[in-house]
């Protein structure tokens, strides 16, 4: 008789590590990898690797709070959930104990005084720190300066394209699916804002950029003093 032909078996799936189960929870309840990316504010290719290469622990906490927020508080507004995640965010301990370093794009100005700095949900959370050294340098070089913000469209006092709001604006107004519009104010056409000024609104904010943006934006009638921002664009040039 012959020997039976042995079938191939499947190899059994790997059991997927936290941080991936949450993921998968949260696509369940309608949010994509993407989504999922902006509220840990990070790249979509990391959720990937939740998956591929068992990343993800640092951002289990995170996880498990924006899916409590989804299933009993009902929030379901990304920069919402952004803002709660990043509270429990925490950067990850290297084998010898020390927090890892966490990778960014440096800050410069070339020698014609252009200088551009973004900042998203996690960053304007801790008042956008990271934009102060870039206003500080245009402050010191004496340059000019102009940025764009982006709110829900509610908190905007003017309509959409108003010439009171933001005359020569550089770009069109942006507005997004998520209901959230972009306005520029100041450009090298308008003569944009002094950034020694706006240094010292930084300075006066404890260091708030955010703070120091919002104030400017209220103080000149433009948005809502509940407003919100949640993207924050500087950029510089030379005054010629």
């Amino acid at each position: 008789m012959p020997p039976r032909r042995r079938r191939n078996r499947p190899a059994p799936q790997p059991q997927l590590n936290e941080a991936a189960q949450l993921a998968d929870q949260l696509q369940a309840a309608g949010y994509t990898k993407s989504g999922i990316a902006r509220i840990i504010n990070r790249d979509a290719s990391l959720v990937s690797q939740f998956y591929t290469k068992n990343k993800g622990a640092a951002f289990v906490p995170a996880l498990q709070q924006v899916l409590a927020a989804v299933h009993t508080g009902g929030i379901t507004d990304l920069p919402e959930l952004a803002a709660l995640a990043s509270r429990h965010i925490t950067r990850r301990t290297t084998a010898s104990g020390t927090k890892a370093r966490v990778r960014s794009k440096a800050v410069l100005i070339t020698p014609t005084g252009s200088g551009t700095g973004r900042v998203a949900a996690q960053a304007i959370a801790s008042g956008s720190s990271r934009l102060r050294p870039l206003i500080a340098e245009a402050a010191r070089q004496g340059l000019r300066l102009a940025f764009t913000v982006r709110l829900a469209k509610t908190s905007y006092v003017h309509p959409s394209g108003s010439r009171t709001d933001s005359p020569g604006i550089r770009r069109d107004v942006t507005q997004r699916a998520d209901h959230t519009e972009e306005r520029s104010y100041g450009s090298a056409q308008t003569g944009g804002h002094d950034a020694a000024d706006f240094a010292r609104r930084v300075d006066a904010a404890g260091g708030d950029v955010t703070a120091a943006v919002h104030q400017w934006l209220v103080e000149t009638g433009r948005i809502n003093p509940d407003a919100h921002i949640l993207h924050l664009e500087v950029r510089t040039w030379r005054p010629r």
